[in-house]
């Protein structure tokens, strides 16, 4: 696992008591970043809570399901989970149904925002992000993402065929509302793979959310499909990054309480996490919306607008259809393993 961090540190070092420690689980880079002034920090100054903040690659059933758990004691409390992965889990009777009554009233948050097992961190969305100084123009679309004539250079993108076969039916002019019901059919799953077949040679694959902005401030790759956040976050120090939101895949990630987890202790976290002002303290450190409404009000006017959840980013925008992934995942992840190893769709 990469970098850890406990914030426990001040209470042991004057001899405090304090409670149990908190095992939490997110998503690393710039996110956990963020996580960790709006969240971590603040709730053990509050609650005397040591908390043990580890980060993985979001890909829940590969690394944890599988066996590959570091946690203390063998036990997450709170992990974040993308919304297919959370609707998979929850059905799987692999999370704990929340205690809404003990974190939030469900209509102070947008809509996707709660579910039966999940508590909504932030909004985001999977966009194009390029490099302006290797293209010199922007493109406006996937279309232009798969147009490597008169955008040269290599094509990061995510080893999954999460995201990887909607980008793929979108550039082949499939329209937004018309992707799923695509993707649903044999014949569409052939349709994405024969369009990535076209770009297969210039694509570099990404497994981790903090590859993309790198492959593109290091020029290993002109264009990515990369996330919001961690694009907008890495621009603050390469400036020629940018995202052409045409097209963005729209989604949420969640809190979860995986079962044999402290779940009171998890609760309150998870409470403490979801006030508007710790959900807007995090949108000021990384580009990614709240899904509490009264937090959008705290951030200011300009911010706001950048954000994925923004009237003008959502225009076009396709959401990403949780319980299509959580029917259809498995099976499309390895025929898209397939189609990587052997070429066949």
């Amino acid at each position: 696992m990469p970098h850890r961090r406990i914030y426990a540190l001040l209470l042991a070092a004057s001899g405090a008591a304090h409670a149990a420690d908190l095992n939490v689980l997110s998503f690393g880079g710039a996110n956990k970043a963020a996580q960790e002034i709006a969240y971590y920090q603040p709730f053990h100054r509050a609650s005397g809570v040591g908390v043990y903040a580890d980060d993985y690659d979001g890909h829940y059933y590969r690394e944890i399901v599988a066996g590959r758990n570091t946690a203390p004691g063998g036990r997450w409390d709170v992990v974040e989970v993308s919304a297919p992965e959370l609707a998979r889990g929850c059905a799987e009777g692999r999370f704990e149904k929340l205690d809404w009554a003990a974190i939030a009233p469900r209509d102070a948050f947008l809509s996707g925002g709660t579910s039966e097992c999940g508590a909504g961190i932030f909004t985001w969305s999977a966009v194009l992000a390029y490099n302006q100084k290797m293209l010199g123009k922007a493109p406006q679309g996937w279309a232009d993402f798969w147009d490597t004539r008169r955008f040269p250079g290599k094509r990061a993108m995510n080893r999954s065929a999460r995201y990887t076969l909607e980008t793929a039916l979108l550039a082949d002019g499939v329209p937004a509302s018309d992707v799923y019901p695509t993707l649903a059919t044999d014949a569409g799953v052939k349709r994405a793979f024969r369009k990535l077949d076209a770009l297969r040679p210039h694509i570099v694959w990404w497994e981790s959310p903090a590859q993309p902005a790198q492959m593109l401030a290091f020029e290993q790759a002109s264009m990515a499909l990369g996330f919001s956040g961690r694009i907008a976050r890495a621009a603050r120090d390469w400036p020629q990054l940018k995202i052409s939101w045409p097209g963005n895949i729209n989604n949420v990630n969640y809190w979860a309480i995986p079962k044999g987890g402290d779940t009171a202790l998890a609760t309150r976290f998870i409470a403490f996490a979801s006030q508007p002002e710790n959900q807007a303290t995090y949108s000021r450190y990384i580009d990614y919306g709240p899904t509490r409404k009264e937090a959008i009000a705290m951030l200011p006017t300009e911010l706001a607008q950048r954000l994925p959840g923004s009237d003008a980013n959502r225009q076009g925008a396709l959401q990403l259809d949780s319980a299509f992934w959580a029917a259809n995942g498995k099976v499309l992840e390895a025929r898209f393993e397939r189609w990587l190893s052997t070429g066949q769709r």
